[in-house]
């Protein structure tokens, strides 16, 4: 009796422990629980095994022959123990297998309703000004940077670059990337735990204004805390029975108040097949309130709700299985997947997830794109065949070759009413030397400038050249005004102009190499200019003609 007792005793010790840290869902739908139980059987069983030969030893011993007579009495709870075992060990693989593609191809390739819808109609037009110039990688070194000119901050803590980091949010109609600091090492956190992280960075990715916004009360939840102020644990002990995606993002509201936005699963085919997204539980990073949200029901400010490889999944589901199952490994019709790459796109206020689509066999170019809304899980195919983001980026870089720029993952405007690819071209050292825009349907199309106001004023001209483009007329702005100073500076080895005009606050800028009229232009002079307007202080000239000498 004894010795069960302690059996027992060390079994239900391990079983809190295991919680603990496994955290499994109280859930017959989640696999992680009956691995759990599966590890608390086999820790009582393992230890009444011990003392059952401890027992055969010693009366081995007392007898003065081997006596294995001990192993072979049963015990009621061990029965039943192994039983579970077994049962689990069934549900497992059982509903693996009734889970599986092969008997529900028609149930997954449902899984995402998506809508077929003509791109100029749902894409607006957008403004040179409002173009995202940074990308994740640079958001990362911004924050970096940002923190760094902070002494009070850099000692103890820094930027969360994790995964669920840096999450692009539409912050009051900008977009933007927020990021949360974390403690710089476990004795950092010992040191400021009562107070909480002191803020988090945001980074607009159109200006490449970074801020770190300091709070009043600081963030007490998050993933690098400790005992239940973990947030995992805190989900967890919150919401027992809940299935939570690993995909947890941080995102601030409209009055920038810094939350976790944790997607709740739900399988929707068989036992553990069909994964998709039933709510959210919105977490509180400064006191750890929270609320759950079905799908339907999730606020309007928040912008990733839908982890973006589950939406990869349910596209390459809805491409592949249109024809059944058998049609993936025979024929192979009508089939489509995901380029092997996405982007987001901030459109009504909320970001869009993008991907390209190309045909099985297939890798050179798209046969279309598909939207899907990160809040609401609304899909939308576009059928524009043109380059793969991937083929985009390889023309870009090849324009720039003798320079070995790297072309970060393309964004998707609509530019002049054409599916249109943006993108930055970096050195090695990660910073940004110049923009690419870039026609889907014509990727030798590309434009490329030092400012996005010259590869835009190119990409324009380009798309006025060609007659199947029509070309916005008010992204062109033209000026007669009489020039009141103008200055040069030689930069890698070409002459700029910076001309100053009457009644404008801007600085136009051109290089010798835009015209020749540039060299004889002075002031008094009018002069008529074409330009992309923009906020900037300096912009970039796209056309320039000397009407007036004076």
């Amino acid at each position: 009796m004894k010795k069960t007792l302690i059996s027992i005793g060390v079994t239900v010790i391990y079983a809190l422990v295991a919680y603990w840290f496994m955290l499994p869902a109280i859930n017959l739908r989640s696999k992680e629980f009956y691995f759990y139980l599966i590890t608390i059987c086999a820790v009582y069983l393992i230890l009444s095994l011990i003392f059952k030969g401890q027992r055969v030893i010693n009366d081995s011993i007392s007898q003065k022959k081997v006596n294995l007579s001990g192993f072979r009495s049963s015990h009621l709870v061990t029965k039943i123990l192994l039983g579970v075992i077994a049962v689990c060990v069934v549900v497992l693989a059982g509903g693996t297998l009734i889970s599986a593609e092969f008997f529900h191809a028609s149930a997954y390739q449902k899984l995402m309703p998506v809508d077929e819808r003509d791109f100029t109609e749902d894409i607006s037009q957008i403004s040179v000004k409002d173009v995202p110039v940074v990308d994740r990688d640079s958001a990362v070194r911004l924050g970096n940077r940002k923190l760094g000119e902070l002494v009070e901050f850099v000692s103890q803590f820094e930027v969360d670059e994790s995964t669920y980091s840096y999450t692009q949010i539409n912050y009051n109609g900008v977009p933007t990337r927020v990021a949360p600091l974390m403690y710089g090492d476990l004795i950092k956190w010992f040191n400021n735990q009562s107070e909480g992280i002191p803020g988090y960075i945001s980074v607009n990715m159109t200006t490449q204004d970074v801020t770190l916004h300091r709070l009043d009360e600081g963030i007490k939840y998050s993933p690098g805390e400790l005992f239940l102020r973990k947030l995992e644990r805190h989900l967890r002990f919150s919401y027992p029975t809940l299935i939570f995606d690993d995909n947890y993002v941080f995102e601030i509201d409209d009055e920038g108040n810094p939350y976790w936005i944790c997607p709740v699963v739900k399988y929707r085919i068989g036992l553990f097949g069909g994964k998709d997204i039933q709510g959210v539980v919105i977490v509180d990073a400064q006191d750890g309130s929270s609320q759950y949200y079905d799908a339907a029901d999730i606020p309007q400010w928040v912008d990733q709700a839908f982890s973006s490889d589950i939406a990869i999944a349910q596209i390459d589901y809805w491409g592949e299985y249109k024809r059944g199952f058998w049609n993936t490994i025979f024929g192979q019709k009508e089939m489509s997947h995901t380029s092997e790459g996405y982007n987001y796109l901030a459109q009504d206020d909320d970001i869009w997830l993008y991907t390209g689509l190309t045909s099985v066999g297939s890798d050179q170019s798209n046969i279309g794109f598909v939207l899907v809304n990160l809040r609401t899980k609304e899909a939308r195919y576009y059928p524009v065949s043109g380059a793969t983001e991937y083929s985009a980026m390889a023309s870009a870089e090849g324009q720039v070759q003798h320079l070995n720029y790297r072309a970060t993952f393309p964004i998707l405007l609509n530019v002049a009413n054409q599916p249109t690819y943006f993108l930055s071209l970096k050195d090695n050292a990660g910073l940004v030397k110049q923009f690419a825009f870039i026609n889907v349907e014509r990727y030798q199309e590309v434009a490329i400038g030092s400012t996005i106001n010259e590869a835009y004023s190119q990409y324009l001209e380009m798309s006025a050249d060609d007659a199947q483009i029509s070309v916005d007329t008010e992204d062109l702005r033209t000026l007669e005004a009489v020039v009141t100073s103008i200055s040069t500076a030689v930069i890698e080895g070409n002459t700029h102009y910076y001309i100053q005009v009457e009644n404008s606050d801007h600085i136009f800028t051109a290089s010798i190499q835009n015209d020749n009229i540039l060299a004889v232009i002075k002031a008094g002079d009018t002069i008529s200019i074409k330009y992309i307007d923009s906020d900037s202080q300096f912009i970039e000239l796209n056309e320039i003609e000397l009407v007036n000498q004076a």
